[in-house]
């Protein structure tokens, strides 16, 4: 990877942080260059805390598969991703998710989530008790199952004698989970950032042509009619989906907002919540980037306030050149 976006790694090199990653659907594909970001500038992440997508990428990371799982799904196209839904009439939930693990299962291999490089939790909530679940052993796609499990989206997924869904619905930036770990640096990843008032990522509708199968047409049209699509502007004619997206951002960025506030890491990245829509996964490539500026920012920015703030400290401790120093 090049250094010429100028990241700051004299300042960071060889610190170890905790690393938070948020939920957020999609827009949690900006973790992957975060991640970038953070290993170009010389930190070392040696433990990570994540909430549905940010467990899926966290947990992938933890399993140093994270390069491969880059470039898979950035070769992902509109029909590819409509693909890998496995659609659940019937039952508690939009989709199965059994396909999407099962093709992330084949692209990383099975890992127990204690034997991994580095400690890891995934968070989930937990719909009998109604708290966080703190999954740091068992098997990982297990942990990321339940973690990703958006209610009516996805069907909850069992782990013991737990029922568990997404964790994003209690815990979107997952700050909590990192008392468990003994770091330099807690950075958190906020993907349900302030909006940027304008599409930062640019929401073209990709042609149906060459993508699909006939069947994969048929679920097409049918994911279309749930996002509201018959050719009109997203914002001017919504779906479900697009309902249930705006939703789920409004909520996730509240309680982002309270559980930053409380328990403020030492470096927060911010990834604003209008750059996608939460399915949007066919536009990885735009958005791991958007992670990766928006990260080497963050760094520059507290480097610069921190060495004007110890330039501040200097000044003040050194004796005016009008006043004798004080003698002991």
């Amino acid at each position: 990877m090049s250094m010429d976006s100028g990241a700051p790694r004299d300042a960071w090199h060889g610190r170890r942080a905790a690393l938070v990653l948020g939920a957020g659907g999609a827009r949690g594909l900006a973790h992957i260059g975060v991640i970038q970001a953070l290993l170009e500038s010389g930190i070392e992440i040696a433990a990570i805390a994540g909430s549905s997508m940010g467990a899926l990428v966290g947990g992938i990371h933890a399993a140093g598969r994270l390069n491969e799982y880059r470039d898979w799904v950035g070769e992902l196209q509109r029909g590819d991703v409509l693909r890998l839904l496995d659609f659940a009439f019937g039952h508690p939930g939009l989709i199965k998710g059994d396909r999407i693990i099962g093709a992330l299962r084949e692209l990383v291999g099975d890992h127990l989530i204690e034997d991994l490089a580095m400690p890891f939790v995934a968070v989930a909530t937990d719909l009998r008790i109604q708290r966080e679940a703190w999954i740091t052993q068992g098997p990982l796609f297990d942990a990321i199952r339940a973690s990703i499990a958006i209610p009516m989206v996805f069907t909850p997924h069992r782990v013991g004698e737990r029922e568990l869904v997404d964790g994003g619905l209690l815990a979107p930036v997952p700050i909590a989970a990192t008392r468990l770990f003994s770091t330099d640096l807690l950075i958190a990843v906020d993907v349900n950032g302030q909006p940027a008032h304008r599409h930062v990522l640019a929401r073209a509708r990709p042609a149906h042509a060459n993508e699909l199968s006939a069947s994969g047409t048929r679920i097409g049209d049918f994911v279309d009619r749930l996002l509201g699509r018959d050719g009109s502007v997203p914002e001017q004619r919504g779906g479900l989906m697009e309902l249930m997206s705006q939703s789920l951002d409004a909520v996730q960025s509240r309680i982002s907002q309270m559980q930053l506030a409380l328990d403020p890491p030492d470096l927060l990245v911010r990834i604003p919540h209008d750059a996608c829509y939460f399915y949007e996964f066919w536009r990885a490539t735009e958005l791991i980037e958007l992670g990766r500026q928006r990260t080497l920012a963050a760094l520059q920015g507290w480097t610069r306030d921190h060495a004007d703030f110890e330039s501040d400290v200097a000044a003040n401790e050194t004796p005016s050149t009008d006043e004798a120093p004080r003698r002991p």
